[in-house]
C-alpha cells in the first residue's frame, strides 16, 4: 500500500524533460491544469493523455509508475463519479431503479470529472517524477520572488515545501519498516471492517509520529547550528538558466493552447 504513493518521489535522468527549467515546468503544469478544467470536448482529453504519455516516454518514466500514482486517489475518483452520476438530473432519463435515476447528462458529467482528476494526477506526478525537490522549490521561490515587495515569505514557503517533499519518502520508508515489525509481532492490517483496520493502524501511527517529531527537532537543531536565518543574503550554487529545450517545450504547449482555443 505504501509503495503505491509516488508523491515526492524523483526518478533521476538526463532526458529532455528532465533538462527543462523547473520554472518552465511549473508554469506548464499550471497551464495544463487550467486547460483540463476549461475544455469540455472529450477528444481533447485524449490529446492531454497523449501529451502526458509522450512526456513520460521521452523522460523514460515507466508506465507502471505513472499508473501507480492514481491508485491512492482511486477512491476519490470513484466517489466523485458516483456522486455526479446520481445527483445530476439533466438530459434524457436512461435508467430508474426505485428512487435512483440516471440521466444522460449525469453520465457525461461523471465521466468528464473522472477524466479530469486522472489527468490532473498524471500531470502533477510527471512534474515531481522528473524534477528534484531542490530544483522544484528553488524554481517556486524564483517565481514568487516578485511578491517580496508585499513582504510575501517566498523563501520560507519554498523551504517548507523542500522539507516536506524531502521527508515524504523517508516517512513512507519508516512507516513500511514499522508495519513489517508490527506484522512480525502478529499485527493484522488487512482483515476486518473499516473500523477494525483503523484501530489496527494506531500501533503504526504512534511510533511514526514520534519519529517524525524527533526528525523535525534534529533538523531544526542542524539548521540553527549552521546559522540559518532565512533567505536574506544567501547565494546559490546552481543558477537557473533558460535553454532551447525550454523554448521547444513552450512551443509545444502554445500549439496545444491553439488547439484548445480553436476546438475546445
Amino acid at each position: 500500500m505504501l509503495n503505491d504513493i509516488t508523491v515526492g518521489q524523483y526518478l533521476p535522468g538526463k532526458s529532455a524533460v528532465h533538462r527543462i527549467d523547473p520554472r518552465v515546468k511549473i508554469l506548464l503544469v499550471v497551464f495544463y491544469i487550467v486547460a483540463i478544467f476549461v475544455t469540455d470536448v472529450f477528444w481533447m482529453y485524449g490529446v492531454f493523455a497523449a501529451y502526458v504519455l509522450g512526456a513520460a516516454l521521452i523522460a523514460k518514466v515507466p508506465l507502471r509508475v505513472l499508473l501507480r500514482s492514481i491508485k491512492p486517489l482511486l477512491f476519490i475518483v470513484v466517489f466523485t463519479f458516483i456522486m455526479n452520476l446520481l445527483l445530476v438530473r439533466e438530459g434524457e432519463l436512461l435508467l430508474q431503479v426505485w428512487k435512483i435515476r440516471i440521466y444522460s447528462d449525469g453520465i457525461i458529467y461523471a465521466v468528464r470529472l473522472a477524466l479530469r482528476l486522472i489527468l490532473l494526477v498524471f500531470g502533477t506526478s510527471m512534474l515531481t517524477l522528473t524534477t528534484s525537490p531542490l530544483s522544484l522549490t528553488d524554481a517556486l521561490e524564483r517565481l514568487l520572488k516578485p511578491l517580496s515587495i508585499i513582504r510575501f515569505p517566498a523563501h520560507e514557503l519554498a523551504m517548507m515545501m523542500t522539507i516536506a517533499l524531502r521527508f515524504i519518502p523517508t516517512l513512507l520508508e519508516e512507516a513500511d519498516k514499522i508495519m513489517k515489525a508490527q506484522k512480525a509481532r502478529g499485527a493484522d492490517f488487512e482483515t476486518g471492517n473499516i473500523f477494525q483496520k483503523a484501530k489496527a493502524l494506531v500501533p503504526l501511527l504512534v511510533p511514526l509520529f514520534v519519529n517524525a517529531f524527533r526528525r523535525a527537532d534534529e533538523l531544526a537543531m542542524a539548521m540553527e547550528s549552521r546559522c540559518y536565518h532565512g533567505g536574506k543574503g544567501r547565494t546559490r550554487m546552481r543558477i537557473l538558466t533558460l535553454s532551447w529545450v525550454d523554448a521547444a517545450a513552450v512551443a509545444v504547449n502554445l500549439g496545444l493552447l491553439a488547439l484548445l482555443i480553436i476546438f475546445g
